[in-house]
């Protein structure tokens, strides 16, 4: 009994003792919490106004640098820039022919040569008259002048009279004299344009034959699944904003383009059907196109028509239409959620022209979206996200 006894004891001690170590050691463990959760964080060193001049000049300097590096890498930069718009704006036709079991290469040789048909369309449609008018110019530009000169004088500010034209720079010898001049520019520049030329082309194949595999690849790149569902859904968006923009577009602009060739015809201006193109081209780059056409066809229309109601009426007919388009058809077709704000691409368009030239202007507005549905895609509310494929 002792012995049971004495055992049961002895049993009992080192588990009662145990306890205690482990309480002990809890007790220690829960202190110490205690007390890191009372030591305050490290402030970070504070910034003076020396640093954040420092870090804004950094970024002000890779900003330049990048700016310099666009402009003059353009010759490269442009037509593949170009490739990839286009390539894009034709990502739902791709899309399409694939699902009637066209191959990608095939599909991407359909594609691009379709685009070179209609440019060499466009540009054998504008070789003749330009052809004639270049011919002509000297002769049109003096009938000009002998129809606006009554218009001048009356501006007394301007100091232009009849013998502005006939002595100075801007007379007729001179003009005469500097057509060489610009001619042997057109000839140096031929030889660039090409070239980019031929670069856009084999750009915009290869970017159709290998668009699904750069899709994988992109969307690949992240590592997390919502950063490839965010990637899914950019690359749809943009593609379904450009496609969906630039069909509708060329669709009302080519009715514009019909209008303004019916508004030549009956106003009496030589070559109807070429200001009808020049009005559908003029149309996709926003406030310079529709500005520069209104202003060419009020000085085709005072030369053609003796008095200035009758030769300005074609020039404020069209300028009619094309705001009524813009501001009550386009958005009824395009809806609101389309709309750009005019200020944004006004900015666009004078950045890119001055970086591009005449296809920055171009590219303003394709480059606008672009920035506007990402910005829309990253900053999306209750929206319904893409599944990804098993």
């Amino acid at each position: 009994m002792d012995t049971t006894s004495g055992t049961g004891k002895q049993l009992r001690e080192p588990a009662t003792a145990g306890k205690g170590r482990s309480s002990d050691w809890v007790d220690a463990l829960r202190a110490d919490t205690e007390r890191l959760d009372n030591l305050q964080p490290a402030k970070p060193p504070e910034k003076d106004g020396l640093d954040i001049a420092s870090a804004w000049a950094l970024i002000g300097i890779c900003l330049v640098l990048t700016l310099a590096a666009v402009y003059m890498m353009s010759i490269i930069l442009i037509p593949v820039t170009l490739a990839v718009v286009v390539g894009m704006i034709l990502g739902l036709t791709a899309e399409r022919l694939s699902k009637l079991g066209v191959p990608r290469i095939l599909n991407a040789v359909l594609l691009s040569s379709a685009v070179a048909l209609i440019v060499f369309l466009v540009m054998n449609a504008l070789a003749g008259p330009l052809a004639n008018l270049a011919q002509k110019g000297p002769d049109a530009f003096q009938h000009t002048v002998e129809r606006l000169m009554p218009y001048l004088e009356r501006i007394k500010w301007l100091h232009i009279t009849a013998q502005t034209f006939e002595s100075g720079p801007m007379s007729i010898s001179v003009l005469l004299e500097n057509t060489g001049n610009v001619l042997h520019l057109l000839t140096n520049s031929l030889t660039p344009a090409i070239v980019q030329g031929l670069i856009f082309f084999a750009a915009l194949l290869l970017f159709l034959a290998g668009r699904v595999n750069l899709r994988k690849t992109i969307i690949l790149t992240f590592s997390r699944r919502t950063s490839r569902l965010a990637a899914i859904r950019i690359i749809n968006a943009v593609e379904q904003v450009l496609g969906f923009y630039f069909a509708t577009a060329a669709l009302i602009y080519a009715g514009l383009g019909v209008v303004m060739t019916v508004i030549a015809y009956v106003g009496g201006i030589s070559a109807p059907i070429l200001w009808g193109l020049f009005a559908f081209l003029s149309s996709f780059v926003p406030f310079l196109g529709i500005a520069s056409m209104t202003i060419a066809l009020a000085i085709a229309g005072i030369i053609t028509h003796d008095d200035i109601i009758f030769g300005l009426a074609p020039a404020v007919t069209f300028f009619t239409a094309h705001l009524v388009v813009e501001n009550l058809v386009f958005p009824a077709v395009m809806g609101r959620q389309w709309e750009l704000n005019p200020f944004v691409v006004f900015l666009a368009i004078i950045f890119w022209t001055w970086m591009w030239g005449a296809v920055g202007a171009m590219l303003a507005l394709p480059l606008s979206l672009v920035v506007m549905t990402v910005v829309n895609e990253l900053f999306f509310e209750e929206k319904v996200q893409p599944q990804l494929p098993e």
